[in-house]
């Protein structure tokens, strides 16, 4: 089963027809359109950064229908494979990000991906390890919803470790799970602080089960080991009574780290820091103060 990018969708719905039906066991090659739905391209530039139109961003490749799935059971989908393309992008997009007040004005980078790599600026290499950013399947709520906003059922999650070799257990909402999804990156940090990663297009492979009766709150994510980060790291830390003040204060620290030992502008190491760094709550149990902190393997800033 082949699933196309001319069946893509930018709203979470449970009225959309299913694209294909599989049944448990079945495994399903889907194309990915990269996140800004065709309106960024290798040639693009700055400007088109600033005229994206946020209806039309994330689209999701779907739905999938999976026979015989019913509310209160688990949709399994063990992902096999992730062909990226040849390129992808990286954006400050204004108002949008972790930052957003610090940097206001739009930039993007548009990167060389092959043999393993990703180079987000020249000389600027990084790991790549492609990863599925919105993956999920229809809430049950009878009006569409944003594409971009994750909930219990999944969606626009960004966690990186939704990669080949993981596995993923959504939470069914409503009968066929209607599962879809989309915005792959090649690369992208826990936390994705600019709000994006290494954007592309990609081929995905995957198979799905089911587990019947299992109540599920939220995903869970069976990780690969190769979504573990190796090597000796930096870690810069902000401690505050405010969580959301201080993942702000983390990347801002780690922003300025970054500066400080390559020479980078600014805005690109604000997209260095998405696509490469991790946010980690660090500490949450000694009142009043909490304890963020951001990590980036050493290596990468030489």
């Amino acid at each position: 089963m082949r699933l196309t990018r001319s069946t893509t969708h930018t709203v979470w719905d449970r009225a959309i027809p299913p694209a294909a039906r599989v049944v448990p066991g079945d495994e399903v090659t889907v194309e990915v359109a990269n996140s800004s739905g065709g309106q960024l391209a290798k040639d693009s530039t700055v400007a088109d950064v600033a005229t994206l139109d946020f209806s039309n961003v994330n689209p999701v490749t779907g739905p999938l229908a999976v026979d015989g799935v019913e509310p209160g059971d688990v949709l399994v989908v063990d992902i096999l494979d992730i062909d990226v393309d040849s390129w992808g992008w990286t954006a400050n997009i204004p108002g949008f990000g972790l930052l957003a007040d610090d940097f206001p004005d739009a930039h993007l980078r548009i990167s060389s991906i092959s043999a393993g790599s990703v180079e987000l600026l020249p000389g600027l290499v990084l790991p790549s390890v492609p990863m599925i950013g919105t993956i999920g399947v229809a809430p049950p709520a009878a009006e569409p919803a944003s594409v971009v906003v994750p909930t219990r059922f999944g969606g626009n999650m960004d966690i990186r470790h939704v990669t080949a070799g993981a596995r993923l257990l959504l939470p069914v909402g409503v009968p066929d799970a209607l599962l879809s999804l989309g915005d792959t990156h090649a690369a992208q940090g826990d936390g994705e602080i600019c709000g994006t990663g290494i954007e592309t297009s990609s081929v995905v492979r995957f198979r799905v089960d089911v587990i019947r009766g299992r109540a599920l709150a939220f995903p869970i994510v069976e990780t690969d080991p190769r979504t573990a980060r190796a090597g000796r790291a930096i870690a810069v830390t902000a401690i505050g009574p405010d969580l959301m003040q201080a993942t702000r204060d983390a990347a801002r620290g780690l922003v300025d780290e970054i500066v400080l030992r390559t020479g980078l502008a600014p805005l690109d190491a604000y997209l260095f820091a998405s696509v490469a760094a991790d946010l980690k709550i660090s500490e949450v149990v000694d009142a009043p103060n909490w304890v963020v902190s951001m990590h980036v393997e050493r290596d990468l800033l030489t």
